[in-house]
């Protein structure tokens, strides 16, 4: 198979590629390199095309790449009064407490 042949793709896989192209090109990038980016990142989740034949359901596709929470996670948290954190934290350390015993 040549390189850049797309044909061993599922469906599903050049759905997820040009959804992803997508978001990429919307953030500015350009349609080439957001191209290349999709397709890297389809590879990285599902370990590249599939090999043909074999009927039935298929396997399932884990997506490793779309959790990116480390990243964005606590900026709401952060925005919140200090107040309001800290009743939060009181509550559902009464609620572990009560669920405890």
């Amino acid at each position: 198979m040549p390189r850049g042949e797309k044909s061993k793709y599922t469906a599903k896989q050049e759905r997820k590629a040009d959804h992803i192209a997508e978001g990429y090109e919307k953030r500015g990038v350009g349609k080439k390199e957001a191209e290349r980016r999709a397709w890297a990142t389809v590879n990285k989740d599902d370990g590249g095309g599939k090999a043909p034949g074999g009927s039935g359901r298929g396997k399932k596709t884990g997506r490793p790449a779309a959790h990116k929470g480390g990243k964005l996670g606590g900026k709401a948290s952060a925005a919140r009064p200090k107040a309001a954190r800290s009743a939060s934290a009181r509550k559902a350390a009464a609620t572990r407490k009560r669920r405890a015993s």
